[in-house]
């Protein structure tokens, strides 16, 4: 039986609330896969793949990054606002999605040593900055992420890093994804980069299929590989729960 549970929580700047989803029939500790909701914040879309993520096994982690009651519907006057605070103070996010995964590692269902997370779009920008910044988890995978790095130096990359991409994404052009890879690579990381030809951004967002937007669609087939490849390289850390560094 796959389970909801609110999780409202300290962290800097306030309250949180974020949603603790696994299945009760399985006895813990599970491994924990924390996801960062897009520009709108936490919301059914993101409930509904973190039941996806509890039914392989692990506890899922909606966060929420933008405080509790900030959450954004397309149909705002400005739904881009709360991801805009924080993409003017990257630190402030840092210090979010730290606070966020402590709350996940410290749920009496997770494992703590075997942990990752998963983001959407500007979610997908956040687990890079969470990598970026030493986060003490095995892997991270931005689905259609923003790439452009944070104002701070990086720490030490340890987590292993999936980044899952439309080629075509305006959001993130080519040269986008060939400075990525620079970083990544200069910072010793153990990568991977699945690009999708044809592929624009939100191509994993079902709720995208007619948007009338250029450069924004769901795209069935990006959606399942990249489903896949995620679900790969989670059974693969959490498994052997080595890191590039071990």
């Amino acid at each position: 039986m796959i389970t909801r549970t609110v999780i409202v929580h300290e962290g800097p700047g306030g309250l949180f609330e974020a949603m603790q989803v696994h299945d009760s029939a399985l006895s813990g500790p599970l491994p924990g896969v924390m996801i960062v909701p897009n520009v709108l914040g936490a919301k059914e879309l993101d409930f509904q793949t973190a039941e996806r993520i509890a039914a392989l096994g692990y506890c899922a982690f909606v966060a929420d990054i933008f405080g509790q009651g900030n959450r954004a519907t397309p149909a705002d006057e400005d739904p881009r606002r709360f991801m805009d605070a924080l993409n003017a103070d990257r630190p402030l996010l840092r210090d979010r999605l730290f606070a966020s995964l402590a709350q996940m590692k410290a749920l009496d269902v997770v494992d703590a040593a075997r942990t990752a997370a998963t983001g959407y779009c500007f979610g997908g920008k956040a687990v890079l900055d969470l990598a970026r910044a030493g986060g003490d988890v095995l892997a991270v995978v931005a689905f259609h992420g923003l790439f452009d790095p944070p104002c701070y130096d990086s720490a030490a990359i340890t987590a292993r890093v999936l980044v899952c991409h439309g080629w075509d994404d305006p959001m993130a052009t080519p040269q986008d994804v060939l400075a990525l890879a620079s970083e990544l690579s200069a910072a010793g990381a153990d990568w991977q980069l699945h690009a999708y030809g044809n592929t624009v951004h939100a191509f994993s967002d079902r709720s995208m299929v007619n948007t009338g937007r250029p450069g924004v669609r769901y795209d069935e087939k990006a959606d399942r590989s990249s489903w896949a490849a995620m679900k790969n390289l989670l059974k693969e850390v959490f498994e052997d729960g080595r890191t590039h560094a071990d």
